[in-house]
């Protein structure tokens, strides 16, 4: 590929946390109208290396050119003021305000000293078209599904038509639909001469939608290559600077005990109808295209929403699960799809995440410090938790580490049924091969596990059976040789239905 015209530079950029070097002189050459991809491990320091660029972060050393030009990046307002929006990878919403209010905080528009919703409002509903999505400029964010809220970030983004536009793994709730929109739109903005750095451990995205690819290990620079000059699996071998074994475990057959029972649970205008048996230490897939109702499904199970009608049935027992607390009470644990705005407390330290619903087993009059910052020293070796020391704060950690720590809590309850749900979504491909592997670890241990995954190959290649949903229904249970990404396609579009015995 042959330079044009360099927009974007950095020069020699560090980066310490705490005395921790997590950039290392960083040197790169960024082009105008050019879609850049920054790959990497999880704390490779892809997400640093853009968070200075965008003013969340200020680099310890080094500098960052614009043009040609010398700036200082101290915040995001300056950042967009030259120009440089970012669509983070975890949201950056107010959940009490509606859409059209998230996207233009800050830069609302005025009619002399009043706001000027109306105007506001037209521009949402522009905005949300272009993504075509429907989602009402009016709705609270706290009632939007996770790949609602990854579509108002976008929305949000490109909102003022910025000349640099960050994106950190901007599709990974997204279907392939909605990732096939968004594809669209970067090329269109491409083509009006906007630079766009985009961050995304799925290596055939980048291979398709990028120009150049930069690849980060451990806070160095590895390489800068044109992407017609890498395949995937040499991408992936530069990010762990090793080969890669196989990805996913051999599947173990499961217990023919039936450990969980689900009888014609329904909840208005979510699901309807939905039964199904999880067997001791199964691994069972639930596989659908977004608004399926598999996370509401989840929900219900774990009582965090409330049945219409149905039975919950464990172990042979039909239960009243009214309550998260309930649901541990049976053992049953869930990793949310939205670990940070439901499962972590981003400013705690390590030991007080993992034991927020174990407390009780350190507590006597006190809590027994010593004891969980045993227990969690523990868990950061046998999960690899990579962090500069116990008392960090869970918002310094990458997005692989924090969802080990997440892991890790739930494995504190001793749970016997775990529900994940999109458990690698935003994780690198060695962290996904680790909790794969410790998947497969559980179901040895007779621990029977839910996965909800968009990704097809995670489904296929993980579970012994595989649940289909569509619009709140099961359309088919695919087992042996029908778990292949044709089948489970055609039940989650409704072109197949299961023929009821």
């Amino acid at each position: 590929m042959i330079m044009g015209e360099i927009l974007l530079q950095t020069v020699a950029i560090s980066k310490e946390f705490s005395g921790v070097r997590v950039l290392n002189r960083i040197n790169a050459k960024i082009q105008k109208g050019e879609i850049f991809g920054i790959i990497g491990e999880n704390g490779a320091g892809k997400s640093t290396l853009v968070k200075i660029m965008s003013g969340i972060h200020l680099p310890t050393e080094g500098e960052i050119r614009l043009a040609g030009e010398r700036v200082e990046v101290k915040n995001p307002i300056v950042a967009k003021q030259l120009g440089i929006s970012m669509i983070p990878q975890e949201f950056n919403l107010v959940e009490t305000l509606n859409v059209f209010e998230n996207i233009f905080l800050g830069y609302e528009y005025q009619q002399g000293v009043l706001l000027d919703k109306k105007r506001m409002k037209a521009r949402t509903r522009e905005l949300l078209h272009e993504l075509h999505t429907e989602i009402p400029p009016d709705a609270t964010i706290r009632d939007l599904s996770v790949a609602q809220k990854q579509m108002v970030e976008i929305a949000k983004a490109i909102a003022h038509e910025s000349k640099i536009l960050i994106m950190d793994e901007p599709t990974s709730v997204l279907t392939r639909y909605e990732i096939e929109i968004l594809f669209t739109l970067m090329t269109e903005l491409k083509k009006k001469d906007v630079t766009i750095l985009y961050i995304s451990h799925k290596l055939r995205e980048v291979k398709r939608i990028c120009d150049r690819v930069m690849v980060l290990r451990d806070g160095e620079l590895i390489s800068i290559d044109d992407v017609a000059h890498l395949d995937e699996h040499e991408m992936a071998r530069r990010m762990v600077g090793r080969e890669l074994s196989q990805v996913f475990p051999d599947k173990i057959p499961p217990d023919a005990e039936t450990i969980l029972q689900i009888e014609h649970l329904s909840v208005d205008d979510l699901f309807d109808d939905i039964s199904f048996d999880l067997k001791k230490g199964e691994v069972l897939g639930f596989a659908g295209l977004i608004g399926a109702g598999r996370t509401e499904l989840a929900e219900t199970i774990m009582g965090i929403r409330r049945k219409r009608t149905g039975r919950i049935v464990i172990k042979g027992q039909e239960c009243d699960i009214r309550s998260p607390a309930d649901a541990v009470q049976q053992k049953i644990g869930y990793l949310s799809e939205d670990r940070q705005g439901r499962g972590l407390v981003m400013i705690f330290d390590i030991p007080s995440n993992i034991t927020l619903i174990s407390l009780k087993k350190y507590v006597t009059l006190l809590i027994h410090k010593a004891r969980e910052r045993t227990c969690a020293q523990e868990y950061v070796h046998r999960f690899d938790i990579k962090a500069a020391s116990l008392r960090s704060a869970l918002q310094f950690l990458s997005g692989g580490n924090q969802q080990k720590v997440y892991l890790a809590k739930w494995m504190d309850t001793a749970p016997e049924i775990l529900i994940l749900d999109e458990p690698t979504r935003g994780i690198d491909v060695n962290a996904k091969r680790e909790i794969y592997h410790f998947i497969q670890t559980l179901s040895q241990a007779g621990i029977a596990c839910i996965l909800i995954s968009s990704e097809i190959e995670e489904i296929m290649g993980m579970c012994t059976r595989v649940v289909v949903m569509r619009e709140g229904r099961i359309t088919g249970i695919l087992t042996g040789d029908q778990i292949n990404e044709e089948e489970i396609m055609l039940h989650a579009a409704g072109l197949k239905e299961r023929k009821e015995p």
